[in-house]
């Protein structure tokens, strides 16, 4: 699908979507004239990604978090390493700290 379809889909700007390829969050191919063509399954990693915002992650962590996670479930992935793990467990305890404030 074109950028502006996924866009419609997502409610996510255009702008948003080229950010999150150029950080490495979602991929595309390209046509042969060069537009971008994303799968069907860039709808769900676009609303994982919007979620992990919601949740308080940059973008930096969850670019690092997304290649662990199963986009269908969001189950834990055997790629996640304990180094991750503890990384996304400081991360969960800043985000209640905020919260707690």
């Amino acid at each position: 699908m074109k950028i502006g379809e996924l866009a419609l889909r997502t409610g996510v700007s255009e702008r948003s979507l080229r950010y999150y390829e150029e950080q490495g969050m979602l991929v595309a191919s390209r046509t042969d004239g060069g537009q971008r063509d994303y799968p069907e399954q860039a709808v769900d990693r676009v609303i994982r990604i919007q979620e992990l915002y919601a949740a308080g992650l940059h973008s930096k962590t969850i670019a690092r978090v997304l290649p662990c996670m199963r986009d269908a479930d969001g189950g834990p992935s055997e790629i996640a390493t304990p180094k991750l793990v503890a990384e996304l467990t400081a991360e969960r305890d800043r985000i209640d700290l905020m919260i707690i404030d």
